[in-house]
Parts: C-alpha cells; structure tokens; sequence
C-alpha cells in the first residue's frame, strides 16, 4: 500500500509564510523567520508529488509548486541531474534554498575592481535539512550545482516575488549580462487543495 503524501506540510508552510509576510516587512527578519520555517518543511521527505521531483538528462528543472495570488512569494522544486549546473545569475529579489534530497554547491560570485566577475569565498555545500538565504542585500549573484556526479538532487526554492516572471540576468566572466526570464518547467501547479482523501481518513 502506498504511503499517502504528505502535502499539508506544504500547505501548513504556505500558510505561515504568507502570516509572515502580512505582519513582517523587515527583510532580514523575514529570511530569518523564512528559514526557520523552510528548515521545517525539507526536514521531511513525504510531500513533493513525483511529477515535480523528475530530472531532465539535458537541463535542471524548475518546477513551481505555488505562487501566492498577489505574488509576492513563489516555490519552487529544483531538480538536478547528475553534474547539472547553472549558469552564474542573480534573482532581484530575496531567496531561500533548502535541501531536500542529495546535495547542492551554492557559489558566490562579485564584481572585482575592474567590473569581472570573480568566485567570492569558498562554495558552500547545502545536504537535505540545509536553508541558505539570497539577497541583492546580502549576496546575489551565484552559481548552483548537483554536488553529485551520479544522482538527482532537489532543493525547494522560496523567493520573495513571482520568480518565473522577473526579467533578470545571467552573467559572463567579464562581468557582462544577458537578461533572462525563466519561466517554469510545468504548466501545471501540483493540487494542494483536494482535501477530500485526507478528510475521509480522519
């Protein structure tokens, strides 16, 4: 018998982060609090559905799970293939990364003197439970990969607007951009709100 999933550990985070976007403006509180309650949420891996958890053998996913009705959050479930990477970019607005299954490096990146673009301390290394924070406050320009050679990765991505939808930009070791939109590998969102199994197995 299959385990049923457990989608109201995302609907529960939903919940509270959209509380605590009503009542908190501060963004460094926000990431605060925000990071608290994604650690809670990649603690657990009963609840991304399959669909949204599947690799692509030529480029990582990017699949959303939800994006608030007045967008000013979105989710997003990051799957990578073996060795996949992205390419240097920023987001604009204010991320979380959680780790939920393998492993991923985070890479910063900033501008030297001479406008190029060069490696900013060493990458860090995210395992499942981990959140790290981006900012154009703190640190926003990074390069992510599957830390492993040989299997998938997945990181749940929290960012403060819609991110699918934000014009921003990839960059090259000259510290030169190429504007980018990424939109969303699904065109449809997982089903959170059928409740209608859960209520009958009360």
């Amino acid at each position: 018998m299959t385990t049923p999933l457990r989608l109201d550990r995302l609907r529960d985070f939903i919940d509270a982060l959209a509380e605590l976007l009503e009542n908190q403006t501060d963004e460094a509180l926000i990431l605060e609090h925000g990071s608290a309650l994604l650690r809670q949420l990649v603690s657990h891996d009963d609840w991304l559905p399959e669909a949204f958890a599947q690799p692509d053998p030529q480029h990582y996913q990017q699949y959303l799970l939800h994006a608030d009705s007045r967008q000013r959050f979105s989710i997003v479930s990051f799957v990578w293939g073996p060795g996949q990477s992205t390419p240097v970019h920023d987001h604009r607005v204010w991320g979380l990364i959680g780790m939920l299954r393998g492993a991923e490096y985070s890479q910063g990146f900033a501008f030297a003197g001479d406008g190029s673009l060069l490696p900013q301390g060493e990458a860090v290394r995210l395992e499942p439970g981990q959140v790290e924070a981006v900012s154009p406050r703190i640190g926003d320009i990074h390069q992510v990969s599957n830390a492993h050679a040989d299997r998938v990765s997945i990181s749940i991505h929290v960012y403060g607007a819609n991110i699918g939808a934000i014009r921003r930009a990839v960059f090259h070791a000259d510290g030169s951009e190429k504007p980018f939109i990424s939109g969303y590998s699904n065109p449809y969102l997982p089903n959170l709100w059928d409740l209608s199994k859960e209520n009958l197995a009360s």
